[in-house]
């Protein structure tokens, strides 16, 4: 056998391509709990929502409510709006942590269970190991997002029926262009997440502590939010990775708005990139003892 069939020194038959298929990581991961119960609560929350505006009394005449009250108006009007309105409430901080768990947890949970060791002893090339977690990690955080969605659209078309998206930025739009834009938005915030999942698991990679990583992300990401309002800092707030991160409201106005949504995407792309590079970079050289 040849050294360009396999592996010098390896034993007859390894290739090192075959090991940790993605279907096997991905079945280890749904049968963990936290991906169920994350899973699970892109379900529920659709209902949640729902059930609250049944007890929606009507009394209250908006003040006070600030945009919230116009979105909720809107969102009672069709499923497009009630989809919209989950997706608004949901996209600052629930995707956040859900994102920052799936890609957070990952490598630093099987450190801290002392199996990670054990993986890497089947043996499974280290960059292969890294680049499996992370691209379940990614299916799953996709998966959420479109859970949350669908279920709300779902129930949302259920209750209210099918009717025109509506929002404060755009002129009423026909359910089938409606249903686009949602798409759109989607596809923006999925992109977006991109950032909060390079910092969750280059975070992972760098601590034993899930629980560390996945709320060093998510502080990370409320730190730069804030850190985007303080208008003293100028242009300088254009190069925080949270700065275009409502761009995706340009995508509901009359006409379309996408200078943001492109600069947003490019700074999105940017940040994952390095934070993933520096992921392999640390994981492959480090010592894994746990």
């Amino acid at each position: 056998m040849t050294t360009s069939s396999a592996t010098v020194g390896a034993a007859p038959g390894y290739r090192p391509s075959a090991t940790l298929p993605f279907w096997a990581e991905f079945r280890r991961q749904a049968s963990r709990r936290r991906t169920q119960l994350a899973l699970g609560f892109m379900v529920l929350l659709p209902l949640i929502i729902l059930i609250a505006f049944q007890f929606d009394s009507g009394d209250d005449d908006g003040n006070g409510g600030g945009e919230y009250a116009s979105l909720v108006e809107f969102a009672t009007t069709g499923g497009l709006n009630f989809t919209l309105f989950t997706i608004f409430v949901s996209a600052s901080f629930l995707l956040v942590v859900v994102v920052a768990l799936f890609c957070g947890d990952t490598v630093a949970s099987e450190a801290s269970w002392g199996s990670l060791r054990y993986l890497l002893a089947i043996p499974v090339p280290r960059a292969r190991l890294l680049a499996v977690k992370l691209l379940v990690a990614l299916t799953y955080s996709a998966l959420a997002l479109l859970t949350l969605a669908g279920t709300a659209l779902l129930v949302g078309t259920l209750r209210y029926g099918w009717s025109p998206l509506r929002s404060l930025v755009a002129a009423e739009l026909a359910p089938g262009e409606g249903l686009l834009r949602l798409l759109a938005v989607l596809g923006y915030l999925a992109v977006v997440m991109l950032v909060v999942a390079g910092l969750a698991f280059l975070l992972s990679v760098t601590t034993d502590a899930a629980l560390g990583a996945v709320g060093g992300a998510v502080l990370l990401w409320i730190l730069s939010s804030i850190l985007d309002q303080i208008t003293a800092l100028g242009v300088l707030r254009e190069f925080l990775p949270t700065h275009y991160s409502n761009a995706w409201l340009g995508l509901l106005s009359t006409p379309v708005q996408t200078d943001d949504v492109v600069r947003g995407c490019v700074s999105a792309i940017c940040y994952a990139t390095l934070f993933w590079g520096l992921a392999f970079w640390r994981f492959t050289r480090k010592d894994v003892t746990s």
